[in-house]
């Protein structure tokens, strides 16, 4: 229940979201109350923040300190395991399987996949939970995409009870140990995901993958055109912003900030 009521919380808290609230918001005082001057200036405050947002200078202006955090991982650290963690998930047997992993989990899985080939005789740990209404697991439904990109399922360990990072963490520490492993997650995950994973006393290697702050040579109209992209760079900042100051409240970690 607290899984959910966080979900429906947080999604609500993200900039779109919060931005529509606060529009509807003003024009609700501009169509049905006096303070007219008051819902103009919400709307106005509204829609700025919304456009700003949405341009790629703001947006990855926002972003890329979060991503910077860990660089690629091109270490010759030997490993046993490497943990990618779930992400946006459905499952259609009709489709190419790779499109069942939406948005972040394809270039997670994508990123495991180049370091297990680096690590011969690794495995690849999945993690991750069913949605409600999905009988296949986040995790099941990266193993399947593996094993259609050529891992053997001998190779492939699937940890699907974990609904959340915070679960994830206990339950590859009860999978495998203390041991040494790379953690592949989204770029701007991973300072959150560490954090998790260190609390419980493991020792991960950082992984980024699915980097999405643009700091190479883009066209001109491309930084100055609003676009939905963008948007969604800034809605990352935002999730990952209220995943930590939720982390710090729950006491996984200590001051906001601190690695």
């Amino acid at each position: 229940m607290l899984f959910t009521l966080k979900k429906y919380i947080g999604g609500l808290m993200l900039p779109l979201p919060l931005l529509l609230l606060l529009i509807g918001l003003g024009l609700a005082l501009v169509w049905f109350s006096r303070w007219q001057k008051t819902g103009k200036a919400v709307v106005t405050l509204g829609w700025v923040v919304l456009l700003l947002l949405s341009l790629q200078p703001v947006a990855d202006g926002l972003l890329k300190p979060i991503e910077d955090k860990y660089p690629t991982w091109r270490g010759t650290q030997p490993v046993k395991y490497i943990v990618i963690l779930g992400g946006g998930y459905t499952w259609n047997d009709d489709w190419a399987p790779s499109s069942n992993l939406i948005s972040n989990s394809l270039p997670r899985l994508n990123e495991g996949i180049r370091l297990w080939l680096a690590n011969p005789g690794a495995k690849l740990i999945f993690t991750g939970a069913a949605a409600e209404t999905n009988p296949v697991s986040t995790a099941e439904a990266g193993a399947r995409v593996a094993e259609s990109l050529g891992v053997p399922r001998s190779d492939i360990i699937t940890l699907d009870e974990p609904k959340d990072t915070e679960e994830e963490a206990a339950a590859v520490k009860a999978a495998i140990g203390d041991v040494p492993f790379l953690l592949v997650t989204s770029a701007s995950h991973l300072p959150r995901a560490m954090i998790f994973f260190q609390h419980v006393g493991l020792h991960p290697l950082p992984a980024p993958a699915n980097q999405l702050a643009v700091s190479s040579p883009l066209n001109p109209w491309e930084r100055v055109i609003p676009s939905p992209v963008w948007l969604l760079h800034s809605d990352r900042v935002g999730y990952e912003t209220l995943g930590r100051l939720w982390q710090w409240l729950k006491g996984s970690s200590g001051e906001p900030g601190e690695q």
